[in-house]
């Protein structure tokens, strides 16, 4: 009887799911994959030319992402296509 006790209390222990730190860490990892993912990487702060994608974990590392880089704009002109004129045209 006394085994069978011991038996349900380690049953019931186990039962219980993981520890709150476990649960922590696996969050802060799951964090970070999800940064490493969108190409970015957990810092202490960001630079200028980053922005913050989220936080990596509770000290409130943020995961800083690199801005894409945006080509300016070339604004075409509205005059029509260019014509060749043959100047030598004799009549």
């Amino acid at each position: 009887m006394k085994i069978f006790c011991i038996f349900l209390t380690f049953v019931f222990a186990v039962s219980c799911g993981p520890a709150v730190p476990q649960q922590k860490t696996r969050e802060v990892a799951e964090k970070k994959r999800e940064c490493r993912l969108v190409r970015g990487a957990c810092k202490l702060e960001c630079n200028s030319w980053e922005y913050v994608y989220n936080y990596c974990n509770i000290d409130s590392e943020p995961c800083c992402v690199v801005r894409e880089y945006q080509k300016p704009v070339i604004k075409k002109s509205s005059i029509g296509p260019k014509t060749d004129v043959n100047y030598n045209h004799v009549t």
